[in-house]
């Protein structure tokens, strides 16, 4: 996948990549262009990573890859059991 993501796309893919958890994604409004990212337990009540990114990094899939998988690796050491993922192609 080389071609630059669509804001929806890295959505779906940072959805998929926190696993069997919920990822809650949201734009601020102030024009910036960043997307926030949020992973938290499938009960709502316990947040387990926060993340931002720029549209450069978003749009950009191996930069997406290079921050989902350390974001993913950052819960693992924390002792969050992620579901297999892969970046799509």
């Amino acid at each position: 996948m080389n071609a630059p993501l669509r804001f929806n796309e890295a959505l779906l893919i940072a959805d998929r990549a926190f696993q069997p958890f919920q990822c809650v994604a949201w734009a601020p409004q102030d024009g910036t262009g960043e997307l926030s990212l949020t992973v938290i337990d499938r009960t709502s009540t316990r947040l387990l990573g926060r993340t931002q990114l720029s549209s450069s990094i978003y749009s950009d899939p191996v930069q997406l890859a290079n921050v989902l998988k350390k974001s993913r690796d950052e819960l693992s050491q924390q002792g969050f059991a992620l579901a297999p993922w892969s970046m799509p192609e």
